[in-house]
């Protein structure tokens, strides 16, 4: 006969180092949330939550450029668009945000993980000894074996990138100031050079490149790249659902009811 659980044993069940809650006791890695609320800030509170210590201010407006950045991108992103048809199903809110939310993975929404990948192994390559335009070269050929794109560069819309170049120098003043180092930063515009060497149109550093420089400079592993992402596009997510939900429309789908998708001879 297996031994009966202690209550002990059902404590630690679900142990915790993030948060402690007892009767009239909300603490947040250790500090009690009636100190926290009014004096930390909803960005320092997701570094306090994920991290389990408090950023620097500068640290903390960094990681906020970052996420407002990353807010919204219109309809043309499937995570928008599939919460706002969502939305016109007669569902709530939290279901046309989690519909949204659930398209993204590595291709849409996966880019900055990568990047910060790509970048970290750049900086390792360098940390042990490769000269920084090598250990480019071979860390951006070792990712073109799987993929023609490499990511955080380039993009099919913007020829540039309006979010880039804002980001990238809240980033150079920062490693002016000695916030951060700037060695991911230097990774990224030695992978911008390569992929622009001998070509006649540009493949700038797009808003997952930037954002990915950011994460990484400020410590985060690759995949907290990627959940910082989701939460920032959650708020542009939420703002479209909001309002496909006040404009009343019903069972609204991919294209106007007037356009018939084409149709495909049998068998192709």
């Amino acid at each position: 006969m297996a031994d009966e659980a202690t209550v002990g044993d059902v404590a630690d069940w679900w142990a915790t180092a993030i948060c402690r809650m007892a009767p009239g006791v909300v603490e947040l890695r250790g500090k009690p949330v009636q100190e926290l609320i009014g004096s930390h800030g909803f960005v320092a509170t997701i570094w306090l939550m994920v991290r389990g210590s408090s950023p620097h201010p500068r640290e903390a407006a960094l990681l906020e450029a970052a996420m407002v950045a990353s807010v919204d991108h219109g309809p043309q992103a499937p995570s928008i668009a599939i919460a706002r048809m969502t939305a016109t199903c007669g569902v709530g809110l939290n279901n046309a945000m989690a519909s949204g939310v659930n398209a993204l993975g590595d291709s849409h929404g996966g880019a900055g993980q990568q990047c910060v990948e790509l970048l970290s192994a750049i900086v390792e390559r360098e940390a042990a000894g490769d000269p920084l335009e090598a250990a480019t070269e071979a860390v951006v050929a070792e990712f073109r074996e799987h993929s023609r794109y490499v990511p955080g560069f380039g993009h099919r819309f913007h020829p540039r990138d309006p979010r880039r170049d804002p980001l990238l120098a809240l980033v150079d003043e920062a490693v002016a100031d000695g916030v951060v180092e700037g060695k991911f930063l230097r990774a990224a515009l030695a992978v911008e050079a390569s992929l622009n060497r001998g070509r006649a149109k540009p493949v700038p550093m797009n808003i997952d490149g930037a954002t990915a420089v950011i994460y990484a400079e400020l410590g985060f592993p690759a995949p907290l790249a990627r959940g910082l992402f989701v939460l920032s596009r959650s708020v542009g997510i939420l703002a479209h659902a909001w309002e496909e939900t006040t404009q009343g429309r019903r069972n609204k789908g991919p294209m106007p009811t007037s356009i018939l998708p084409t149709a495909l001879p049998a068998g192709s």
